[in-house]
């Protein structure tokens, strides 16, 4: 089966998740599964507040353990399909730590987004797949807020749920500002 045929990914998206993937795995020791999901939606927030244009521009779902993009949460629980030309996984112990399995390709980024990698690699590439989750679950934050609107966050604090269908709408990080707005809007029509 071809892998683009199954998901919803542009040949140019998914060779930007995967060098992202390859450039993160690469600069972060022992980078799990969860911490890198966690890792990829923070870039998405950080750009679009920064910018109004999404870095990866994935759709993430209000989880349990916070924003997450399914259809990476799927290809990263089993033998990647997706990133199968990026990563292997190496089992440690239990945990899935993401290997890369090429060099960093940068045909896809901008100096910007290169910059924004390292600043998210600095500010939160030491922490751990926890502190991250505590990060995405913020008070006011696009997991926070989305779940409390669907009534789902005491579900999903209290364990009572593991994921949900709804899709967290990231033009939040930005309604106060008309004209990241209109380029948001702009972008997300466009692509």
């Amino acid at each position: 089966m071809n892998k683009l045929a199954y998901i919803k990914f542009s040949k140019s998206q998914l060779e930007k998740i995967g060098y992202t993937v390859v450039y993160l795995s690469k600069n972060i020791p022992q980078l799990s599964k969860t911490k890198l999901l966690k890792l990829l939606y923070i870039l998405d927030e950080i750009s679009i507040k920064k910018s109004g244009i999404p870095f990866l521009n994935l759709k993430y779902k209000v989880w349990k353990f916070g924003p997450v993009s399914e259809e990476l949460f799927i290809d990263l629980s089993s033998e990647p399909k997706l990133l199968e030309d990026y990563i292997e996984k190496n089992n440690e112990e239990g945990v899935n730590f993401i290997i890369p399995i090429v060099d960093f390709n940068d045909d896809e980024f901008s100096d910007n987004d290169i910059e924004l990698m390292d600043f998210v690699i600095e500010k939160f590439g030491n922490k751990s797949a926890k502190e991250l989750i505590s990060y995405t679950h913020r008070t006011n934050a696009p997991w926070y807020n989305t779940a409390k609107e669907n009534d789902v966050l005491e579900l999903l604090e209290n364990e009572v749920i593991n994921n949900t269908e709804y899709l967290i709408n990231m033009e939040q990080l930005i309604a106060h500002d008309y004209r990241k707005r209109a380029i948001y809007s702009d972008f997300i029509e466009s692509n």
